[in-house]
């Protein structure tokens, strides 16, 4: 099996897959899932399935089936990902109009009051209890 560079040019499903959701398991792979997937697609690229090279005839079949498996994984991971947030926002949008005990996040004390707003922003949902913005709804203790 011999693998070459892919050209920068190259277009297809290389750039279309993210690796956001799998961005934790990225520091443990030995190679990243685009350098994968850059090596097979340069690999693929380079195949005439009607006139394989190699002593196993089945080696193009394998590399699709690791190329569809890879992609799966990654649609997989995002999926999981995406609903988690969606759990996360619907647990916050669900604590509104209820009194809750919190650790205030600058103070690091115990606070009670009740929830006020809900903000979405980049890092999770944030909620407003009596007043104070930005408190992390993992701060929260308990619930009434």
């Amino acid at each position: 099996m011999s693998f070459t560079t892919p050209s920068t040019t190259s277009t297809g499903t290389i750039g279309a897959t993210g690796t956001t959701a799998a961005s934790s398991a990225k520091s443990s792979l030995p190679i990243s899932q685009n350098q994968f997937l850059q090596m097979l697609m340069a690999e693929l690229k380079n195949q005439n399935p009607m006139s394989p090279n190699s002593s196993d005839p089945m080696q193009f079949v394998n590399e699709l089936a690791q190329f569809t498996s890879v992609e799966q994984q990654t649609y997989t991971a995002e999926s999981t990902q995406s609903m988690a947030a969606g759990q996360n926002n619907a647990s916050a949008i669900a604590l509104i109009g209820h009194s809750v005990n919190y650790t205030d996040p600058t103070t690091g004390a115990a606070g009670t009051g009740t929830v006020e707003a809900v903000d979405f922003t980049s890092n999770g949902p944030t909620l407003t209890i009596n007043g104070t913005s930005g408190i992390a709804p993992s701060t929260v203790n308990e619930v009434s």
